[in-house]
C-alpha cells in the first residue's frame, strides 16, 4: 500500500499545504493511522480512499491549529482590529456569497459522482492528484487516447452543470 500510493499522496499534500515537508509528515501520519486502523482488525475495503480521508482530515487539523495559534497574535494587536470594525470584507467573504459557492461546489461534486466509475477515476487522477494523461493510462492500464476521451466526458459532465447553476442552456457544438 505504502509504495502504491506514497507519491501519489505526497504530491496531492505538497499542493494542498505548499510545503515539501509538512506534506511528508502529513503523508507518514495517514499512514501510520491506516496501518494503526488495519492491524486493530478494522475491515479497509478502499485503502486510497482512506488514506485520502485521513489526509484531507489531517490538513483540516493542522489547518485549526495554525488558526488558533494566530488567534493568539491577534490579541495583540486587537487595538488596530478595533479600527477596522467599519470596514466591509471582500464579497467573497458574505455569508450569502459562501452559501452559493458551497451550492456550487456540492452540485459538481454530484455531477462527478455521477461519472462512471473508470471516467470518474481518470478525472480525479488528472484534476486532484495531477497526473499526466501518460501516468493515468499507465496506472490504469488504458490507452493515452482512452484518457482524452474519458476526460472529455468528465468535463463536459462539469460545464453543463455548471451550466445549469448558471441558468444557461448547456453549450452546444457547431458542426
Amino acid at each position: 500500500m505504502f509504495e502504491r500510493y506514497y507519491r501519489e499522496l505526497l504530491n496531492f499534500l505538497s499542493r494542498a499545504v505548499r510545503d515539501r515537508d509538512t506534506a511528508a509528515d502529513l503523508a507518514q501520519e495517514s499512514y501510520a493511522r491506516v496501518l494503526t486502523a488495519q492491524q486493530a482488525g478494522q475491515p479497509i475495503r478502499d485503502p486510497r480512499a482512506l488514506l485520502y480521508r485521513t489526509a484531507r482530515n489531517l490538513m483540516v487539523d493542522q489547518h485549526r491549529r495554525a488558526d488558533v495559534r494566530g488567534e493568539a497574535g491577534l490579541a495583540a494587536r486587537d487595538e488596530r482590529i478595533a479600527d477596522l470594525d467599519g470596514v466591509s470584507g471582500p464579497a467573497a467573504l458574505e455569508p450569502e456569497t459562501i452559501l452559493a459557492s458551497r451550492e456550487d461546489l456540492s452540485a459538481v461534486l454530484a455531477a462527478i459522482d455521477k461519472l462512471p466509475p473508470r471516467c470518474r477515476e481518470a478525472f480525479i487522477l488528472y484534476k486532484f492528484d495531477g497526473l499526466s494523461y501518460a501516468d493515468i493510462a499507465k496506472q490504469m492500464g488504458i490507452s493515452v487516447r482512452t484518457v482524452e476521451m474519458q476526460l472529455q466526458i468528465a468535463m463536459k459532465a462539469c460545464w453543463a452543470c455548471m451550466h445549469a447553476l448558471d441558468g444557461k442552456p448547456p453549450a452546444q457544438r457547431r458542426p
